[in-house]
């Protein structure tokens, strides 16, 4: 028996990516509710907050660019529209990015990066190692060169997370404060969710937006269940000195000892150091060795951090999918739709995920730009590989 319905969309997650879809669709004029135990929360807790469409390229990922890029397009609308509306400081700041390297191999694979940028028609510039330094005088001399891209921007990921939850609530967004335990199904359609709680929660469109958590609701058929597993990253934050001129003026990130390492400087004081990628299940404990390796890696690029306080250590887990990109839009479950999978740009894809979640709520259609994302794409892929040879 499905349960009575008590909205037009249901989102099951209250993550960054569960709000701000719940958002779009109250603005569509759609009874809208969220089922999550602690709406906010998720990977955007521990997230450093780069906008990083540019620094962020990665061989093999040109598809996931245009996605990143038409995001960061929106980004400065959507903040100004999100603290109009909640009148929210969301530490929004276009300070840009310096990608540095420490040795010979370091430089080169910057280079190459700088090579696939300009080729991706991306704005980027070569920089010695004493023009780094000009520009963030607290870089260690062995800096060797590296790429100042101005057009990689950094928002806090938990003003963030605040003002959605505080939009959704003027929007009209109806919370329902636990765990969503199982999927319910009217025939061959989603019909809604039952709660941990044991609430029956109808709906007319049912978003699994939870994360790495997506795949592991309960009652979901084993053709549409999301291929999203945690990718765990540890992350440290420190407190930056009250002194005559700033610390560091922009986002820093670097390769060291083929691991990646960025320093995110806020405007209130902070901080963010991060971060690890680990693929260790559901743990989420805090280790010496992980917060060890970066302040390591820190202290090589910026010597004089090892003498600020160090104020949090804090470890969250990232939804990755199998191709790194996020999973958005219709499934082969009629009435059920994913936004999950956002790997490492789940805060950078948050504009254009609302957009594309609520122009495919209200039309069945996705836009022109997530269609290389829609969850199709594993589903005929595992069709393919279990046709007898």
């Amino acid at each position: 028996m499905s349960p009575t319905r008590t909205s037009d969309v249901l989102v099951v997650g209250g993550g960054i990516i569960g709000l701000v879809t719940a958002w779009r669709a109250a603005q569509r004029g759609f009874a809208t509710a969220v089922v999550d135990p602690s709406p906010g929360g998720g990977a955007a807790h521990v997230a450093a907050g780069m906008l990083a469409a540019v620094t962020e390229l990665h061989h093999g990922e040109q598809t996931l660019l245009g996605l990143n890029l038409a995001s960061a397009h929106r980004y400065p609308g959507f903040v100004a529209e999100l603290a109009d509306v909640t009148g929210h400081d969301l530490g929004y700041r276009r300070c840009g990015t310096l990608a540095v390297a420490l040795d010979a191999d370091d430089r080169a694979h910057l280079r190459e990066l700088h090579a696939l940028q300009r080729r991706s028609g991306l704005e980027s510039q070569w920089l010695s190692g004493r023009e780094c330094r000009r520009l963030e005088p607290m870089l260690a001399p062995g800096v060797r060169g590296g790429l100042r891209v101005d057009g990689d921007h950094q928002i806090d990921p938990r003003r963030l997370s605040a003002a959605l939850v505080t939009a959704c609530e003027r929007s009209g967004v109806v919370f329902h404060r636990e765990w969503a335990e199982r999927l319910v199904l009217a025939g061959e359609r989603a019909a809604g969710v039952v709660t941990r709680g044991g609430a029956a929660l109808g709906a007319g469109q049912v978003v699994l937006a939870a994360g790495s958590l997506s795949g592991r609701l309960a009652g979901l058929p084993d053709g549409v269940v999301p291929p999203v597993r945690p990718v765990k990253g540890q992350v440290l934050r420190l407190a930056m000195p009250e002194r005559h001129g700033p610390f560091l003026s922009r986002t820093v990130r670097a390769v060291v000892r083929g691991g990646q390492v960025y320093l995110v400087p806020r405007e209130n004081g902070e901080l963010v150091i991060g971060a690890t990628s680990e693929e260790l299940g559901w743990d989420t404990t805090v280790t010496a060795g992980g917060v060890y390796e970066l302040l390591r890696d820190a202290h090589e690029l910026v010597p004089g951090l090892t003498e600020l306080p160090l104020t949090e250590t804090l470890a969250g887990l990232r939804p990755g999918s199998p191709d790194n990109a996020p999973l958005l839009g219709p499934t082969g479950l009629d009435g059920l739709l994913l936004a999950t999978g956002h790997h490492r740009n789940g805060v950078l894809l948050t504009p254009v995920t609302g957009d594309v979640m609520a122009h495919v709520l209200t039309t069945g259609e996705l836009p022109d730009v997530a269609l290389p994302f829609a969850p199709i794409r594993f589903g005929a892929r595992a069709a393919l590989t279990e046709q007898p040879a």
